[in-house]
């Protein structure tokens, strides 16, 4: 019998392609997106058609609200910055940063997780082209997985139970989209603007946008998404 496996889904490229990489490993995946009153809304809509498209046994979209704790341009009055070079987007930690957004998500897929019984979790994180993030890092996600053995009841019964797969964690985003590619990921349904128009379409400038698009060129696809003319 195939496992169930909590599949954290933002609507974007690389959680879209870590679901495909839980499926591909034979896992039955249970998708968790959450609202966290993220200024680019579109990722959600992109959540919910990436879960249907690859046909997830449960799609859970959960409500946190970070913007009540702020500090971050993706949840507070803060501008996203644009028409940064490479070097400007690998320095430092951005004000894209969400605080604590992935210790705060994988708390709530562990629970998930343990309440249907399985150990599990998929995460999109990746190291190499990641912005800065400090939870996107190997050594964080081996520190979660530790701790995730101590908190939970499934834990102090069988360390082993609990995993915390980050299968992108050591690509670029060129080997990302390339992996996406080859496991049927459908890129037109998702989004990695930062910054996106009313109307969804994606900026083509910010950080998150010149990351995705320089992935895409490394790769040697092209981007289905549409960006402005300028672009």
């Amino acid at each position: 019998m195939n496992k169930i496996a909590v599949v954290l889904l933002s609507g974007g490229a690389d959680s879209a392609t870590a679901l495909a990489c839980a499926r591909k490993d034979g896992f039955v995946p249970y998708a968790l997106t959450i609202d966290y009153g993220q200024r680019h809304r579109v990722e959600l809509e992109m959540a919910k058609r990436q879960a249907a498209a690859q046909k997830v046994s449960k799609h859970l979209v959960m409500s946190i609200d970070l913007r009540a704790i702020g500090r971050s341009a993706l949840t507070d009055e803060i501008p996203v910055p644009s028409g940064r070079g490479a070097d400007e987007i690998s320095h430092g930690i951005p004000v894209t940063y969400v605080p604590a957004r992935n210790t705060i998500f994988l708390s709530v897929a562990l629970g998930w997780a343990e309440s249907l019984g399985t150990g599990d979790i998929y995460i999109g994180v990746n190291a190499l082209d990641y912005s800065g993030y400090p939870d996107c890092r190997p050594e964080y996600i081996e520190a979660f997985e530790r701790m995730a053995r101590l908190a939970t009841k499934m834990g102090v019964e069988n360390e082993s139970s609990i995993k915390v797969h980050a299968p992108l964690i050591n690509l670029t985003k060129g080997e990302i989209f390339k992996l996406g590619k080859e496991l049927g990921v459908d890129f037109s349904i998702t989004s990695s603007c930062y910054n996106p128009t009313p109307d969804g379409l994606a900026c083509g400038v910010c950080d998150s946008c010149s990351i995705r698009l320089k992935g895409f060129s490394n790769a040697g696809l092209v981007d289905p998404l549409k960006y402005p003319a300028s672009k």
